[in-house]
């Protein structure tokens, strides 16, 4: 019996260890988008963005979209140091553009969120209508000690 179970300790070792660190996607929403010069504003953004994670550590949560901008500076695994690719899904009038992009230097100003961007597929329009921005992966550690374990009920409202 004893043969038997150790095959699925191993499995339940590897799931606890896989969970101590979950990777994120975010997506931040805006009534619409103005872009020029490198820079793409965010306008009527919300002032939640949400955020999950893929196997096997399925979450789903949402964080004040000011707790969200420091994640260009804090942390090794900062946008800072590598920063994250996203897909802009931009609705204009009964079609969906889709632009995909560097992100780099957040800066929000009430309900505008800015990027600095590099267009790396599509083109960019000088200005759209509701907008959602689809943010790559980030690691974030989950341990109770952790910045994102502890301090990620912190984000909420």
């Amino acid at each position: 019996m004893r043969a038997a179970e150790e095959p699925a300790k191993k499995e339940a070792v590897k799931t606890e260890e896989a969970a101590k660190k979950a990777d994120f996607l975010f997506v931040q929403s805006a009534q619409s988008i103005h872009y020029a010069d490198g820079k793409l504003t965010l306008k009527g953004v919300s002032p939640t963005t949400i955020m999950f994670s893929d196997r096997p550590v399925r979450i789903a949560d949402h964080m004040a979209t000011a707790r969200f901008v420091p994640f260009w500076s804090k942390g090794k695994d900062s946008f800072l140091s590598d920063p994250p690719n996203a897909s802009l899904s931009i609705l204009e009038g009964d079609k969906v553009k889709d632009v995909v992009v560097v992100l780099r230097d957040p800066e929000l100003k009430g309900d505008e969120l800015s990027y600095n961007i590099r267009v790396l597929e599509g083109e960019m329009p000088a200005t759209g209508g509701a907008a959602s921005l689809f943010i790559d992966v980030i690691g974030m550690p989950l341990t109770p000690m952790s910045y994102a374990g502890a301090a990620r009920r912190a984000y909420r409202y």
